[in-house]
């Protein structure tokens, strides 16, 4: 029996009620209402969003100053990074931090992403969305399902050849395959609208992208040499996918993992599986406020600049309630990453014993 199954038992046999666990998160909840978290915040957006303009009409300046010459090359990874920038403006329309109007909020996130980043609004819902709802869940969340990279022993252990080799060192690999992430984010987009699963605004969504993700190396080979324009494109694209891997990765990678057949109360089902990174108001902006991920995952449509405000009441409250509140900072956080992927394709991990689970095995 693994740790985290044993948990279920104590729900409800003499431990800590079920009904305990319920209650824990309309606790929480009624702190943050009433320390006036869940407010909009207008003004942050504009100043925010004037600012990515500002960045982006500076950055068409530079472009069109330097010309075709092989300093574009350090344009082209300012680009990513503007472009990463966008993406966590994107990631807050979409979870409706924004505007009050859910409407606004799903034009702002498809105009973000499909037109100014080129990722598909429908693809990044259907797959966040199942990630926020069941973090680390095996077989339920996305985001730890096999692929180039795999998260539990039993299925690494199915490797063989060189698909063995690869996850025997896929924690070494890890940040140079990020390199590839951006490539690999335009594709699962493409995918995604011309499949044949529910895209809310695919008619909206297919001509968006397509001239997105066309237009733009078409206009970069006509301003510059053909060398010069492909090497822009992939380092652009080499920029925005590590930047985007590397602030997303630290948030759950190396935290316990839920097995598919296990229901966990809302709040322990996001703390236990969240990691917070440390850095203050410069990795806030970053991490485009992600550095929180405790309190966006409690509180996903709570605004971005306040996620720093909500901290200290939810680890004051996790304390209360015996929950692990978990931070690292940004290369501790790294580290963790690799070597828990590299022990994942080495070694035989039962991922779901851990300190955290164990504690709970036995009622309280």
């Amino acid at each position: 029996m693994t740790a985290f199954t044993a948990m279920t038992s104590a729900d409800t046999a003499g431990g800590r009620p079920r009904q305990r666990f319920v209650s824990d998160y309309a606790d929480l909840s009624q702190r943050i209402r009433d320390a006036g978290l869940l407010r909009r915040r207008p003004l942050y957006y504009a100043i925010r969003a004037t600012l990515l303009a500002l960045g982006f009409a500076g950055w068409v300046v530079a472009f069109l100053a330097v010309g075709d010459s092989w300093w574009q090359l350090a344009l082209a990874a300012g680009l990513g990074l503007l472009l990463t920038q966008t993406a966590y403006l994107g990631h807050d329309a979409a979870h409706r931090q924004i505007f009050v109007s859910g409407r606004r909020n799903e034009l702002a996130a498809m105009l973000l992403g499909d037109v100014v980043v080129g990722l598909s609004h429908g693809w990044w819902m259907s797959k966040h969305s199942r990630h926020h709802a069941n973090p680390n869940k095996v077989d339920v969340d996305p985001d730890v399902e096999p692929a180039a990279l795999v998260w539990t022993s039993d299925v690494a252990a199915k490797r063989t050849g060189f698909a063995g080799w690869w996850v025997r060192h896929q924690g070494t690999l890890f940040f140079p395959l990020l390199l590839l992430a951006g490539l690999n984010m335009h594709v699962s987009g493409l995918r995604t609208v011309f499949g044949r699963g529910r895209v809310k605004f695919r008619a909206v969504e297919i001509p968006l992208l397509l001239a997105r993700l066309v237009l733009y190396p078409v206009a970069l080979f006509m301003f510059l040499s053909p060398g010069i324009a492909a090497a822009f494109l992939a380092v652009q694209l080499a920029v925005f996918g590590f930047s985007m891997g590397a602030t997303f990765a630290p948030n759950h990678k190396g935290m316990p993992m839920i097995p598919k057949d296990l229901t966990l109360d809302y709040l322990r089902r996001q703390v236990l599986t969240s990691r917070n990174v440390r850095g203050g108001r410069a990795m806030n902006v970053a991490m485009g406020g992600l550095n929180y991920q405790i309190e966006h995952h409690l509180f996903p449509s709570m605004p971005s600049p306040t996620l720093r405000a909500a901290r200290p009441i939810v680890r004051e409250f996790c304390a209360e309630r015996g929950v692990d509140y978990t931070e690292a900072g940004l290369f501790e956080s790294w580290r963790i990453v690799v070597q828990h992927l590299n022990r994942v394709g080495t070694t035989d991990v039962d991922l779901f014993e851990c300190p955290v689970a164990a504690r709970l095995r036995s009622p309280v």
